[in-house]
Order: structure tokens, then sequence, then C-alpha cells
């Protein structure tokens, strides 16, 4: 693996490898923008009726998918989840918040690595949830405001200091450790994405390789594990999800607000329901950056509808699924296109659930497995 050179602001590193093409056919439109019909991703074409199958046999088929996607995570690598293609984007510390903000939209992305030149070492992980510190500290300290332009990287783990948060994400793999060991560490850690750095033995010479994501390591296993197809037991019959104390919002409620919420709860999206309780849009973590880029915080004053105006146009829509929808279409879905979540609705585009990346990876490593090994990831 080669060693990248890292610049003082950020740079693009390109590897000789060639990225998965991925089929994203346009979300079917219910009248609300951006909205997708119920399982409209999820569910095949209209196919002949098949026998009932028993529970017995579903329960034997689920148990064997099960087992065969963690035997072929224990034995693939983590650099072996990566495209053949890719471009990295990595941020001296020493670079200011505000050009960080720039570069990620520029680029499109939504985190990157952070690398201390001065040490020459892994740094750490950037992600939305740093920027939102940064919101949540001079929406708190209006009068520091004026000297957010001078903000640099370095700095952030002083405002979460003073706002109580935890510290920039600092886990990471080695390369050529298991994908299965990956998956743990994000789960122990609550991080939906994990640097891949290479340390070497005799120097302690630190060197980033790429990103691994949930998304990637899940649409990694929908490619290539055909067991996924034995995953036929719907939700409502798995304990995958979350169901309970749900967290909404409304198209009229302010930004800052849904900031807020989104910081309490550990969450990364809201639904937006009408007045009727139906899921019309979901507002997401990662909305917030095109909301303070340049450095402007005025618009998290905006109504959640007006702040949605601003996303891009590649926006995808979301994606939606219900109780009767089973493992093996959302895999199918998740190898088709590129997915973030599920909003679990009912007949009616109620909200029901929602179905997180976080919780399909916990479930296919975790489901049936002894408890003690089950407590050590909870803790």
């Amino acid at each position: 693996m080669s060693t990248a050179e890292y610049a003082s602001a950020a740079e693009a590193v390109n590897n000789p490898r060639q990225s998965f093409s991925v089929a994203n056919p346009s979300p079917a439109v219910t009248g609300h923008e951006g909205f997708v019909q119920p399982s409209s991703y999820l569910r095949p074409q209209p196919r002949p009726a098949t026998p009932s199958v028993s529970s017995s046999v579903l329960d034997a088929d689920q148990a064997e998918g099960l087992r065969a996607i963690r035997a072929f995570l224990k034995i693939r690598t983590s650099y072996d989840v990566l495209p053949l293609s890719f471009r990295l984007i990595v941020f001296d510390t020493e670079l200011l918040v505000k050009a960080s903000l720039n570069i990620l939209i520029q680029n499109g992305i939504v985190s990157a690595p952070l690398w201390d030149s001065k040490s020459e070492r892994f740094a750490g992980l950037l992600t939305t949830s740093d920027y939102i510190n940064v919101i949540q500290f001079y929406w708190a300290n209006p009068d520091a405001l004026k000297e957010i332009d001078q903000f640099r990287l370095s700095s952030l783990r002083e405002v979460e200091k003073k706002i109580g948060a935890a510290p920039i994400e600092t886990i990471s793999i080695h390369p050529e450790q298991s994908v299965y060991e990956a998956c743990r560490r994000m789960l122990e850690s609550r991080a939906r994405r994990i640097p891949l750095v290479d340390i070497d033995h005799d120097t302690s010479h630190h060197s980033i390789i790429s990103v691994v994501t949930q998304y990637r390591i899940l649409k990694f296993v929908a490619v290539n594990v055909k067991e996924t197809q034995m995953l036929r037991k719907p939700l409502r019959q798995l304990n995958v999800g979350t169901y309970k104390g749900l967290v909404s919002t409304t198209l009229d409620q302010p930004v800052i607000d849904v900031i807020h919420k989104l910081v309490k709860h550990n969450i990364s999206s809201v639904p937006i329901l009408d007045s009727e309780g139906v899921v019309t849009n979901v507002f997401e973590a990662v909305d917030v950056i095109s909301l303070i880029k340049g450095g402007v915080y005025d618009d998290l004053n905006l109504a959640v509808g007006e702040a949605l105006a601003k996303r891009p146009d590649t926006f995808p829509g979301i994606y939606t699924c219900s109780l009767d929808d089973r493992l093996d279409t959302i895999f199918d879905t998740i190898r088709r296109s590129r997915v973030h979540r599920f909003v679990v609705i009912d007949e009616e585009n109620r909200l029901t659930g929602v179905l997180t990346l976080s919780d399909i990876l916990e479930y296919i490593l975790l489901d049936g497995e002894k408890s003690d090994e089950k407590w050590s990831i909870a803790a």
C-alpha cells in the first residue's frame, strides 16, 4: 500500500481501484418532494405465488443466512471493502474550520480523516457531529461568533469540553484486519465509519489509506453473499430498528430546534410529519452542512421546509419500508442504491419506526450470539 503525503489544507489521494456501479432508479414521488412510496425500492416485481413457508424453515434459513454473512466478514480484510478506485480527502488539524466546511461541500463528502502534521499521526475523523458541536457552542456563546473565521480544527476538542460533547472519533483499524473486526469496533464506538490506518512497525509512521462506511460494508455483503436471500423473516418478527420514543419534527419548526433534538437523542436524522402524522420527508444531520457553508450561521433560524429547499439536486429522496418487508429485499435495495436509513411506515404512510444501517449491522453481527458477546459490544 502506498503512503500518501498530506498537505497543510486537504488533498485528494487516488488509488488505482475502480468503484462499484450503483443502480439508482428515480424515486416514485407521491406528491411530497423527494418522498419515496412505501417499499417502492424494496418489493420485487409481482411474481407467481409460492407455497407458504413454515416458521421453523424460516428460522433455520435466517440463522443460516446470518452464519454465512459472519463467516464472510471474518475472512475478508477491511481493504477488500474498498472500491477499485477512490479519492481520499485528508485535513490537517491546522486547517480553518470554515475552509474545511467549504472543501467538504465542493467534494460532496460529509467526513474526512484528520492528520497532525507535527506528530505525523492520524488524529481522528471529522464528521457532521463536529460541526454540530461548533454550532451548539456558538449558539450558546454568540459573543464568540466573531472569532469563528479563525477557528481551527485543532481547537475542536476545546469546544467539545465546553459543551460536554463526545470527543472526535479516533478509532481506526489496520487495513489487513477483518471486516468483522471493523464492524465490531464501529458498533462499540457507535461510529458510522472507520478509517483504515497502516502503522509501520519499525518507524511507527502512520499512513491513512481510506475510510470504510457502514453503507460500503453492507453493500459489500449484498453484492458478495448470496445467502442474504435467506433472510426472509419480516421486520415485525425481528428485534431490529427503533419503534418507541421516536423523535419527529414538522416543516415549520426552526432548524436550530431540530439540531438540538439530534444532539439530545444522539441520532443522525429526524422524520418530518404533517398534521396527520404522515411522513413527508426527513431532516438529516448532513443537511446542516449546506446551511452553514461559507461560515454563515443565520440560516439556522430558517424553518425546516425552507432549509430542505437548499438541498442539492442530487439528493436521492428518502427510503421507506413496512414491517412486512424483509432483510433480503432490504439488502437488495442497499446493493442497488445508496441508502443511509429506512423510515418504517404503515399503509397510510404514518411513522412506525426507523431502521438505520447501524441497526442492520448490529443485527447481522449479534443476533443469536452469546449474551456475553452482545454485552461486550453494547458496553
